[in-house]
């Protein structure tokens, strides 16, 4: 199945998204904002990587973004389901900006991603973590829907020093509030002839 947004398609990860990917995770500025730790990818690691997990698994859903202008220009993960209480515990986004001509990609792909997690999977509750210095994503998140739930403190090492985890959820009805807030702001944008990322 391929989801479309208004601005990207996501699809099934392929053999040619390769190269994409082992960007994505050697990529320096992205792993800055990732929660957790990656380790230097090689193409001999990044294609055994592939042969053995291929893209989505029962636990994790995982999709490239693409957009028509600028084709493949990142990823989105989905994962560690409770099938039994309708939850995903795990959200992620990578997007190599210097691939996208377009603003709005991630806040649509998020989106897609969302709706079809919780009108097609039925999910009730969504949840991610942040890393506190990632203001952007922060600002993203309680766009689309997100609300703060707490902070686990110096809960991850990055960049020399320790990091709160800044915990977030999603319900089905934070998710359509979230979608109206989008709809209006793509909305002014149209109307101001401008775009934001």
């Amino acid at each position: 199945m391929i989801l479309k947004g208004n601005k990207v398609t996501l699809r099934a990860v392929e053999e040619e998204d390769q190269e994409l990917l082992r960007t994505l995770i050697n990529d320096p500025k992205i792993e800055r904002t990732v929660v957790g730790k990656s380790f230097p990818v090689s193409s001999y690691q990044q294609r055994k990587w592939f042969e053995a997990h291929g893209g989505s698994n029962n636990d994790l859903l995982r999709l490239v973004i693409e957009t028509e202008k600028d084709g493949a220009v990142g990823m989105v993960c989905m994962g560690e389901f409770d099938w039994i209480n309708r939850v995903a515990h795990r959200t992620d986004i990578k997007i190599l900006p210097s691939k996208v001509t377009d603003s709005g990609v991630a806040i649509d792909a998020m989106t897609t991603l969302f709706r079809y997690a919780f009108d097609e999977l039925n999910l009730n509750r969504i949840e991610g973590g942040v890393l506190d210095y990632n203001e952007q994503a922060i600002a993203m998140n309680k766009l689309l829907g997100y609300e703060f739930e707490g902070v686990q403190r110096q809960a991850v090492y990055k960049n020399g020093k320790y990091h709160d985890l800044i915990l977030l959820s999603m319900l089905k009805e934070d998710f359509r509030e979230g979608a109206r807030k989008v709809r209006r702001r793509e909305q002014k944008e149209r109307e101001h002839g401008g775009d934001r990322k």
